[in-house]
């Protein structure tokens, strides 16, 4: 009797063994052919004009405050670490610069994919999937509405125009607090903290940091979506397809995130 109770569970870690390798490369597949249908819709009309202007409101006017707040306590947080490291080594004068810098190349573009995640992919993840189990979906089919074209396009589309205005957001309140906690309330002189940022920080250093605002908010609002649309099992399906949209863009954004600083810094 232990023996079998033994071999049901070592067939059950096989079998989850060997499903992982296939559930991944089907949501890869699912996740590619959804953004090919995304981007031929894109350029296909009819142009809802309204449906995208609701959703560049929602995603990027929706997420200045929290962009602003998040931005402003990390650009703080930073700047009284940094300082009280460098001052163990006379280096207090870079402070501007490094902090500039990773601002501009990394904090700001994972920072704002984060928070879009948290906030707008989540919630596009739950409305597609309400809109799924409820037979919305399927009702808009039947009125002769491709639902990828009126759902998902214009979702995606706001997300990837607003990641990179977003990004240039809280690159901004990030390195305008750590000015005011470096020079007002740490008496770090304010010209050397302008020049560092100045010398340190080059276009192309904003450029690297865009373009990942600029992939990432494609990626992760399509992961959201995909969750959403394909959702099933009622309310409980719903909060699950949200659960996995959130944390598998969490995950996505930190491995792109890696492949693009590879890419960018050759």
């Amino acid at each position: 009797m232990a023996g079998e109770t033994q071999k049901g569970r070592l067939d059950a870690i096989n079998d989850w063994l060997s499903a992982g390798p296939i559930t991944l490369f089907r949501e890869i597949g699912e996740l590619t052919i959804l953004a090919g249908q995304v981007v031929f819709w894109a350029v296909r009309p009819p142009f809802r004009v309204k449906v995208y202007l609701d959703s560049l409101y929602y995603v990027g006017v929706g997420s200045i405050f929290i962009v602003l707040l998040v931005g402003s306590f990390t650009g703080a947080v930073m700047s009284l670490q940094t300082v009280v490291g460098f001052a163990q080594f006379d280096a207090e004068s870079m402070t501007g610069g490094v902090i500039a810098l990773s601002f501009a190349l990394e904090m700001s573009p994972v920072f704002t994919s984060l928070l879009l995640t948290a906030r707008a992919g989540s919630a596009m993840a739950t409305e597609l999937g309400t809109m799924r189990v409820t037979d919305q979906i399927d009702a808009l089919t039947t009125m002769g509405i491709n639902p990828v074209q009126y759902l998902i396009t214009p979702r995606v589309i706001s997300c990837t125009v607003m990641a990179p205005l977003l990004c240039t957001l809280f690159n901004f309140v990030g390195v305008l607090a750590s000015y005011v906690i470096c020079v007002v309330m740490l008496n770090l002189d304010p010209g050397v903290f302008q020049s560092t940022v100045a010398d340190w920080v080059d276009p192309e250093d904003i450029f690297s940091g865009l373009t990942k605002a600029i992939v990432l908010g494609f990626f992760v609002s399509l992961i959201a979506c995909r969750q959403g649309f394909y959702a099933s099992g009622g309310a409980a399906g719903v909060g699950n397809a949200t659960t996995r949209a959130v944390v598998h863009g969490f995950v996505i954004i930190f491995i792109l995130d890696y492949f693009l600083t590879s890419l960018l810094q050759v």
